[in-house]
């Protein structure tokens, strides 16, 4: 029998879809994890297998984290490197990393996973690229299963040691020849290409300075092959920048679309520092990027030019990072730093903030199209992420799309005094927990509580795990 649900009684609910519309009194009615109907609640089937009562709540489809890195939640506010910019961070975390086994990898992608459903994200994607002592990817896409999110995995690598002029310990790499074999593996063995998939694989060596140019090569070729996914670092720091000019004599960008590394299957997390002319070629080729406010805050890597990249028409999504970077995993929190960084780089003078008309105050009428709007930030973190992923079976509450969606508690102490808008209430107000997240049609979060385990004995493992990462180094 086809398993039904059905969303009733929102005071809104939030669609993205082609109009935007905003439903005041609406619903969803799904049928086997997919939409059936949207509308005002009245329209809609009164029974279902599982009814959702959303009255005095707001509805927002699934969000779509673009980058993140879930074994980091192991060595979120490690001390050596509280106060470091990404090198010298990286470096003090590479041989923690290494430790993790197939113990750690599971609890750490289940606490980050659940963390992020609690923040109303359904589909994410991970990048994981250090696999030693035992760790696979294997481990993330059954965590993954067990708790019932929608999951982009990679098979990421590093290859580059340091005594190849790369950044990583030696110890922390592996050979390109098994890199590539394995990749094989896991793409023949979990990748699914429907409509509708709870898994997909993306091909994701780590960064420029952490792999070779052959392996870029071969990656980008491997991907084209099996048609899936691009993704990697790029243009996160000036010293990636220095890195690739002196090493290859171009700037990232350049040096990566000499590698085959454009394309519409191709997004780059971070991609900060760029100029109008790279910004153009993404556009063109259709390259996507995922922005990381609050990690390219806490390392002081720099603002992503999101305004830029969305006047131009480069895909854009949101990105957590990596929980050692960011120490969350808050979608809600971060689609609220990204509307307020976009808005401080207004108050910022050339060349990082707006030159045209950077003379004039940032309220200007002239400026208005600077701001970034708080449904703007919901639509990056929505849409925007799905096209980044290049799906178009979620983003939006519409007829034939997933089933994939949250919903917030209006009456509450943070949202009081701004129910004129309540739809901008969710980003301009202190993120909150999702009282019920849906995803494929089964309810994930129930009364902002993780449904589908037991979390506390998950909690309890992965502090054990996390103290024992840093023994004796």
């Amino acid at each position: 029998m086809p398993e039904t649900l059905l969303l009733k009684n929102a005071d809104m609910l939030v669609t993205m879809d082609g109009e935007r519309r905003e439903i005041a009194g609406g619903g969803v009615y799904a049928v086997d994890g997919v939409i059936q109907l949207v509308g005002p609640s009245d329209d809609l089937p009164k029974q279902a297998d599982t009814v959702v009562d959303a009255s005095g709540q707001i509805v927002l489809p699934g969000f779509v984290n673009t980058h993140h890195h879930l074994n980091q939640t192991l060595t979120r506010n490690l001390p050596a490197a509280q106060n470091n910019n990404l090198f010298p961070w990286l470096q003090a975390h590479y041989r923690v990393w290494a430790r993790t086994d197939p113990e750690a990898s599971r609890a750490s992608t289940l606490i980050g996973l659940a963390e992020l459903a609690l923040s109303g994200c359904t589909t994410v994607f991970d990048h994981t690229y250090l696999f030693q002592s035992g760790n696979k990817v294997d481990y993330q896409i059954e965590a993954a299963r067990e708790l019932g999110v929608r999951f982009h995995a990679s098979r990421g690598s590093m290859s580059l040691g340091e005594s190849k002029g790369g950044l990583p310990p030696d110890e922390c790499v592996e050979d390109e020849e098994f890199i590539l074999n394995d990749t094989v593996r896991v793409i023949d063995r979990y990748h699914d290409a429907a409509d509708g998939a709870m898994t997909r694989v993306v091909v994701a060596p780590c960064s420029p300075f952490s792999v070779s140019e052959d392996l870029l090569r071969e990656s980008a070729a491997l991907a084209r092959d099996k048609k899936v996914m691009l993704h990697t670092h790029l243009c996160e720091t000036l010293d990636e920048e220095r890195y690739t000019l002196e090493r290859f004599g171009k700037r990232p960008v350049e040096w990566m679309e000499g590698l085959d590394w454009t394309g519409p299957d191709v997004w780059f997390a971070h991609a900060i520092h760029v100029d109008d002319d790279e910004i153009r070629l993404f556009a063109k080729t259709g390259c996507g990027a995922a922005h990381c406010p609050c990690s390219n805050m806490r390392l002081a890597s720099g603002i992503a030019p999101v305004k830029k990249y969305m006047a131009a028409g480069v895909k854009v999504g949101l990105g957590v990072d990596g929980s050692a970077s960011n120490d969350s995993s808050n979608m809600l929190m971060e689609a609220r730093q990204a509307m307020l960084l976009a808005r401080l780089q207004l108050g910022l003078q050339p060349p990082e903030g707006p030159s045209k008309y950077a003379l004039l105050p940032p309220a200007h009428p002239l400026r208005a199209g600077e701001w970034m709007t708080a449904r703007e930030a919901l639509e990056l973190a929505t849409l925007g992420g799905a096209s980044v992923l290049g799906r178009n079976d979620i983003g939006s509450l519409e007829t034939g799309k997933c089933a994939d969606f949250f919903t917030l508690e209006l009456n509450t102490i943070g949202f009081a005094g701004a129910l004129h808008d309540p739809v901008a209430a969710v980003v301009f107000c202190a993120p909150q927990t999702a009282k019920t997240t849906v995803i494929n049609g089964k309810v994930i979060v129930e009364d902002s509580q993780i449904t589908t385990m037991d979390m506390g004995p998950v909690i309890e493992a992965h502090n054990r795990l996390s103290l024992k990462l840093t023994e004796n180094l």
